[in-house]
């Protein structure tokens, strides 16, 4: 006799604009050259009026992008007809897909402090959910080691992207992957935290050496399934597990073996928080930005559309619930699917083993949505529901369980 398996979950649908939920905040750092030479890391800049002369920036001795703390126009003003050229940025077109996801998107200037858990700075982290750091060139000092790492146990998310090995942009013979190793290896908290050894390399080549890992919500998230990257001049990582046993990568060098050598894209969970790390920062440009500097266009153009896939894949991963709330960006059962972003904004996907139906009610017991789920990813597009919590019912003939409940506030 054949029995009925019904799963029960609550989801929350959100809107673009939330206005009874916390503002999810992004920070773009600008302190460490992220603009020197010819490289524009950067959401947005109207005034290029900065220089390196082998260290940090000085005002009025150059001509590259000085990024202020609010990106110019209005990002209210962004609709998903937006493109790259509303802002001025070679990390514009990110940007604008992260204020399209509900987020709000700010740069730390050259003149900002990074800082933790300080209240007399505006800008201190604990107002942010993710950081990103997109190829720093200077090194980190020690306080901001501290509180770099102390946002990420305290439940933040930081992206770290590196470049290639001897990629110093503002001659002060520090490069990306020296720098991060530096933070990681050589801080007054713990050795190696996230698990994870930028290697002193520079390759390019495209790769779909991607394992197959159907519930890795950066492959098979919101945005769509990622199947390969192009480095253009970039490095790879080295894993510890023994440091860190939540670190995992999930795309490596051409012929490479899945394990802990040669992986391009690798994440972490480290205390309450999470890490995401990328070993090229190509993959991020939208090539708009500085007119003065030689830009190209990764984000859209290079791997055929992969990277925006894989890049906001991450971010919405990184700002999403920290583990100590019992509900990740994936959530997981023990009866044959999974099913992320939780909180959805325009959509949700499930990832389940076998044939089954999804029903989606509202809370007074309206079925919205009914859907028919095949083995794999399915993707459910919510864009027409309006905000609020809904009943997830997954149906296929096995045996009899009720998995969980989960409520979202």
């Amino acid at each position: 006799m054949k029995k009925y398996i019904s799963v029960i979950v609550l989801i929350l649908i959100t809107g673009t604009l939330r206005s009874n939920a916390q503002v999810i905040k992004i920070l773009f750092d600008a302190t460490k050259a992220e603009t020197a030479g010819n490289a524009d890391w950067v959401i947005d800049a109207n005034i290029h009026n900065i220089g390196f002369s082998n260290g940090p920036a000085v005002a009025g001795q150059g001509t590259e992008s000085n990024p202020q703390q609010i990106p110019f126009p209005a990002q209210s003003g962004i609709t998903s007809l937006t493109n790259e050229s509303f802002w001025k940025g070679g990390l514009s077109y990110w940007g604008i897909d992260c204020v399209n996801k509900g987020y709000v998107v700010e740069t730390l200037p050259f003149y900002g402090q990074i800082s933790y858990g300080n209240s007399s700075n505006a800008q201190d982290l604990s107002n942010y959910k993710v950081f990103v750091v997109c190829e720093p060139n200077i090194l980190f000092t020690s306080a901001e080691k501290t509180a770099i790492l102390n946002f990420v146990q305290n439940g933040g998310g930081l992206y770290m992207i590196s470049d290639h090995d001897v990629s110093d942009r503002n001659g002060d013979g520090w490069d990306s992957p020296h720098i991060w190793n530096d933070l990681m290896s050589n801080n007054t908290i713990l050795a190696n935290p996230f698990g994870m050894t930028f290697d002193y390399a520079d390759f390019s080549q495209t790769s779909t050496n991607i394992p197959v890992l159907p519930t890795d919500s950066l492959l098979h998230g919101p945005m769509g399934t990622v199947t390969k990257v192009q480095w253009s001049n970039g490095t790879s990582l080295t894993l510890d597990t023994s440091s860190n046993p939540t670190v995992q990568g999930n795309i490596y060098k051409n012929g490479s073996a899945i394990g802990n050598t040669n992986v391009m894209c690798a994440y972490a969970h480290y205390g309450n928080g999470k890490v995401a790390a990328m070993g090229d920062s190509s993959p991020f440009d939208d090539g708009s930005g500085d007119p003065n500097d030689q830009l190209y266009d990764g984000y859209i153009t290079d791997a055929a559309g992969n990277h925006r896939k894989l890049i906001m894949n991450t971010t919405i991963w990184l700002a999403g619930a920290s583990i100590t709330t019992g509900i990740d960006d994936v959530e997981s059962t023990q009866n044959g699917f999974q099913f992320f972003p939780n909180p959805a904004n325009e959509s949700f996907d499930i990832v389940i083993d076998t044939p089954s139906n999804l029903s989606l009610f509202n809370l007074v017991g309206k079925e919205e949505i009914n859907q028919l789920l095949h083995p794999g990813v399915n993707h459910i597009n919510t864009a027409l529901l309006k905000e609020g919590i809904y009943l997830a019912r997954y149906s296929s003939f096995t045996k009899s369980v009720i998995n969980k409940i989960m409520i979202i506030h």
